[in-house]
């Protein structure tokens, strides 16, 4: 078993991929109209057939809630791997991306914490 497809509630998918896309640098999968919204994924690309992000509109009444507690107590929704944290914080931060964490040495594993613009917090990271 592995993990085909994960997502993350977005209040606007096209604020969302542009940010995925144009600023962490994911590329888009799949954009499928459905209705007012749309199947939108986006991949690594490393690996264009690796896991899918689905940037899902968050209209479903439970998730107001559940993503403003976690953005509230600083928890971040997903985590995503980097090479180098320290080094990818500095080219996301000169690109006027919003950090609620600075690089963070862990024993082995270097995080931050970034803020996607779009009701989320995501977690870089990398292991030594």
């Amino acid at each position: 078993m592995k993990i085909h497809l994960t997502s993350v509630f977005v209040d606007d998918q096209e604020k969302a991929l542009r940010f995925y896309r144009d600023v962490l640098g994911f590329v888009t999968k799949h954009d499928v109209p459905l209705g007012e919204d749309r199947w939108l994924t986006v991949v690594s690309p490393e690996e264009p057939d690796g896991t899918e992000l689905l940037l899902e509109p968050s209209g479903h009444p439970a998730v107001k809630p559940y993503t403003t507690a976690l953005v509230q107590d600083g928890i971040p929704v997903a985590s995503f791997a980097v090479d180098d944290v320290p080094a990818e914080f500095n080219r996301l931060r000169e690109l006027g991306v919003r950090f609620t964490q600075e690089p963070l040495e862990m024993g082995p594993v270097t995080t931050a914490v970034l803020d996607d613009t779009c009701g989320n917090l995501i977690q870089i990271m990398h292991s030594k």
